[in-house]
């Protein structure tokens, strides 16, 4: 049977790039983009380590509170409103919609699933012109945690009623992939620049330079073709 293809959202498919001039006339060049994010993710970690019940959204605005606190400046109303609306307006990889576009023609299930709020996650997918590749959006707010949590990936296999061992999650995060490895998904780990490999974790099932090869192999491993 083909496997359900799930996609991470933020980074994977969007490309965080474009906040650098957002971060710029706001912090000078005190802070970038991706020490944000890199906070965005420790905080999400520690919520879920903690047992913190804590929104997407809370956890990018604490986390931008920490880093303009760690570099001793202010943080105004008008930048969190500014980088806030930038998330909601990122353009995918240029990787992305060929890659998208393999699977799709090649018949595979594709699922977003992400941290953000669903209603926050459509209007990106939208924004981006990738909705109408995916049959849903699933979001960690149905179970009122956050990745690598394993409750987001039980929730989402089961919501989708796939097996885990016939889903793969699909992200340039190895945590993320991780987290659904360990509950006996495949994992494919977009290998793009800046973006490593876990040693201490299982190694993903797929990993590629480009979401365009991990679509190629995919389909590759399940004998699929496309047009």
């Amino acid at each position: 049977m083909r496997p359900v293809l799930f996609f991470d959202v933020n980074e994977s498919l969007l490309d965080l790039k474009v906040l650098e001039p957002h971060f710029k006339s706001h912090f000078g060049d005190k802070i970038v983009v991706s020490e944000w994010f890199e906070q965005v993710i420790q905080t999400a970690m520690l919520s879920v380590i903690l047992g913190w019940s804590r929104n997407f959204a809370e956890v990018g605005r604490s986390a931008l509170a920490m880093v303009v606190d760690r570099h001793e400046l202010s943080l105004t109303e008008d930048a969190l409103v500014d980088i806030v609306g930038g998330m909601k307006k990122l353009p995918p990889h240029d990787d992305v919609i060929p890659g998208l576009t393999i699977l799709k023609s090649a018949g595979f299930r594709m699922v977003a699933l992400t941290n953000s709020p669903v209603a926050v996650a459509e209007e990106q997918l939208k924004y981006a012109g990738l909705i109408d590749f995916f049959e849903t959006v699933i979001s960690v707010e149905e179970v009122k945690t956050l990745k690598p949590d394993a409750k987001v990936y039980v929730h989402a296999t089961q919501k989708i009623d796939v097996e885990p061992s016939n889903a793969y999650l699909i992200a340039a995060h190895a945590w993320d992939v991780a987290g659904a490895m360990a509950i006996g998904c495949k994992g494919a780990l977009i290998k793009r620049v800046g973006i490593a490999a876990n040693p201490i974790a299982p190694k993903p099932t797929i990993i590629a330079e480009s979401f365009k090869l991990i679509a190629d192999q995919i389909c590759a491993a399940h004998e699929t073709k496309y047009d």
